[in-house]
This record gives structure tokens, C-alpha cells and sequence, in this order.
């Protein structure tokens, strides 16, 4: 039988979380590493990811380069954004800390796995930086970007959350694993981060549900433009991005491009990223629901027209 405590906390899903938490536990050097390199002979991210295959004018060798250097930066753009969802799953835990005490475990749980998961990312970033041209760099700062987003409402910041780790598993469900033809180290990384954000979505959308239940309309209301403000600033992050990595490509494919493919490589790395940090996500049946069961027609038609120029 369903248990909640007088908070109205879903005890039975927290502790659900916990069972997951406790009989998926890996380790990043004996679990995830075990002493192996990146396959750089491989892809790292799929095409449906990448969205390579909208550059026709690439070989085969280049588009292996695209998909590497679109890897690195999607490993470190989870290392970003785990900087602040870290932090605000400590923050929120605090409201548990004389209540629920299972839900208190399963957060701390979360957040300890978050701090692991910045931690291989970390790792991943030196191992590629050991192997790959030298000048790419990874623009946004992760406690900066953190600061601005924690300034934010927590409803607006579970928001951005949950969105975030349910395209985690949806690319790694969709595109990584069903793909034979990438690094098989990198793959087993996101296999890993995957079995772990499983459990994270979960108590995401109770937390964000909670949160929602302290808000008046006004409050509310305020909270949708933080959102809205959160992925205009998230867009802003890929753009800067795109346009580093589109330039790192360039140098490092050692022939001419005109000035029309260098274009057409910089809009392809923005529309990979877009889709791959916004659009997915957006897309996901899970989160459109959550999302539409706590707003007004009103407040979605806003975040509809906020997102139509990135979509």
C-alpha cells in the first residue's frame, strides 16, 4: 500500500529509488574505465544525435572527427549542468532533514551520484584531451552557469532538471545503446550515467511536484518565466559552444573550406545541439505531461512561443 507522510511525500517511490540506487551502484575505475581508452577509429555520438549526416560534403573520416568532437562536448555539458542539479537536490533535501527520512536518504543518494557522475565527466575530459587536437575548449564555467541557475525559483530549476534527465535516458535508449558502431568505452560511460538517471527522474518530478504545491498563481506564474529565462540562457551556452567547436573542427580536418561549408558546419553543430539539449527534451511525452498538469493554457502558450525560434 501507497505511503505518505503528513507532507504529503510519496515515501513507496523514494524508497524505490533507494532499492534501484543501492543494486545499481557502480564505480568509475572498476565498473565504467577498467583501464581501457577511447576507440578513436569509432564514433562517440550516433548520427541521430550528431546530426552529421546533414553535412553532405564530409568524408567518412571527417564525420568520425564531427561525431568525437560533438562527444566531448556532451560529456561536458553533463558536467556542467550536474553542478547545479548537485546543488539543488542538497537544497531541497534540507526540507526533509526533521521529516521523511527515506525520502532524505534517496536524495542524498542523488546528490552523491551526481558528485561521482561530475567526476567521471572530469575524467573523461582529460583522457580525450590526452588523444585529440590540441585547442578545444569546453566555453561555459560550470559555477557560473550554476549560480545564475540557482538563482532562479527551485520550480523553474526542477523544471529544467527533470527535462534534462529524462533526454539523458531517452538518447541513450533511442540512439547510443541500438548503435554498434561507437567507442565502446564511451558507450559504457552513458550505459552507466543512464542506469543512475533513471532513479534521478523519478524523484525530480515528485520534488518539482512538491515545489509546485507551495507556489500561489503569481508565484507560479514568475516561476514559468524563470523557466523560460533558463532555456533562453541554455541556448545561449549552445550557441557560444557550437560556434567553438564548429571553428576547433575546421582547423583540425586539414583542407580548405569554403565559406559556405564553414557555415554549413556551424549551423549543423547548433542544430545538433539544440536538438540535443532543448528540443529533445522538450519532445518527451513524460515531461510535456508533468509540465502541462502544473501550468495554465496560458503559461504553455509562453513557453510554446519562447521555444519556436530554437524548435
Amino acid at each position: 500500500m501507497k505511503q505518505a507522510t503528513q507532507n504529503n511525500v510519496d515515501t513507496d517511490r523514494y524508497a524505490s529509488c533507494i532499492a534501484a540506487s543501492k543494486r545499481i551502484r557502480w564505480d568509475i575505475d572498476a565498473d565504467v574505465i577498467r583501464g581501457r581508452e577511447f576507440d578513436f577509429d569509432q564514433k562517440f555520438l550516433p548520427d541521430g544525435l550528431s546530426k552529421v549526416n546533414t553535412i553532405p560534403f564530409l568524408s567518412n573520416e571527417e564525420k568520425r572527427f564531427f561525431s568525437q568532437v560533438q562527444g566531448r562536448t556532451y560529456a561536458n555539458m553533463f558536467g556542467l549542468v550536474e553542478r547545479f542539479i548537485c546543488a539543488k537536490i542538497l537544497e531541497v533535501s534540507q526540507e526533509h532533514f526533521l521529516g521523511d527520512q527515506v525520502a532524505l536518504e534517496a536524495l542524498i543518494r542523488f546528490s552523491d551520484e551526481e558528485l561521482k557522475h561530475q567526476e567521471l565527466f572530469r575524467r573523461l575530459e582529460r583522457m580525450t584531451a590526452e588523444q585529440m587536437p590540441a585547442g578545444y575548449e569546453f566555453v561555459p564555467q560550470p559555477n557560473e552557469v550554476a549560480q545564475v541557475v540557482l538563482g532562479k525559483s527551485s520550480w523553474a530549476v526542477m523544471g529544467l532538471t527533470l527535462h534534462i534527465e529524462l533526454f539523458t535516458q531517452a538518447h541513450y535508449r533511442e540512439s547510443i545503446e541500438p548503435n554498434d558502431n561507437l567507442s565502446e568505452l564511451w558507450k559504457d560511460v552513458f550505459l552507466f550515467h543512464w542506469k543512475e538517471e533513471s532513479q534521478h527522474a523519478i524523484m525530480d518530478e515528485l520534488e518539482w511536484k512538491r515545489e509546485d504545491a507551495k507556489l500561489n498563481d503569481a508565484e507560479r506564474d514568475q516561476a514559468v518565466n524563470d523557466l523560460i529565462e533558463l532555456v533562453g540562457a541554455v541556448d545561449g551556452i549552445l550557441q557560444a559552444q557550437s560556434e567553438h567547436d564548429a571553428q576547433y573542427f575546421v582547423a583540425n580536418c586539414h583542407r580548405a573550406f569554403s565559406s559556405g561549408e564553414m557555415r554549413a558546419v556551424h549551423d549543423a553543430f547548433l542544430k545538433a545541439y539544440r536538438w540535443q539539449y532543448i528540443v529533445s527534451g522538450v519532445q518527451i511525452p513524460r515531461f510535456s505531461q508533468v509540465l502541462g498538469s502544473l501550468i495554465s493554457e496560458e503559461q504553455g502558450e509562453r513557453i510554446t512561443n519562447a521555444l519556436a525560434p530554437i524548435i
